[in-house]
């Protein structure tokens, strides 16, 4: 059987990081973890991609309404293996339980810097004067 040569996730590495995302945020949301920290600050999971051998899921988390996130990050990666082995109930179809490691979400940044540069003076500029050019031709 040939290797696929692509280096996108298939369909099966996502859906298993789905999986491990839902049951991310039960064990979160419950409170399952006991750490001050982690107690008292909301955690927003946006992706968990995880390895082609399916043994490592690298989770991206957001910890809202705070302004340093590494503090929140340690706390979640400290308590790795704690989550780990509160992960097994919920992926009992899989052979073996993957390994979680907990990573900074940029994403919500680039959107902003993104929606900055969209409402800077010189893009609306441009836009406005494509626009002008628009209701004329009509």
């Amino acid at each position: 059987m040939a290797k696929a040569t692509s280096s996108a996730p298939s369909q099966r590495m996502l859906r298993v990081g789905e999986q491990v995302r839902a049951a991310l945020m039960q064990i979160l949301q419950r409170g399952e973890v006991r750490d001050d920290l982690l107690e008292k600050t909301v955690i927003s999971i946006s992706e968990v991609r995880m390895s082609p051998d399916l043994k490592i899921a690298t989770a991206y988390v957001t910890p809202l309404g705070v302004a340093d996130h590494t503090e929140s990050i340690d706390a979640l990666n400290r308590h790795a293996k704690f989550i780990r082995g509160r992960l097994g109930p919920h992926l009992r179809q899989m052979k073996y339980v993957p390994e979680v490691r907990f990573r900074d979400d940029t994403s919500f940044d680039n959107y902003q810097k993104i929606d900055a540069l969209l409402r800077s003076p010189e893009v609306q500029r441009d836009l406005g004067s494509s626009n002008e050019k628009d209701d004329e031709q009509n």
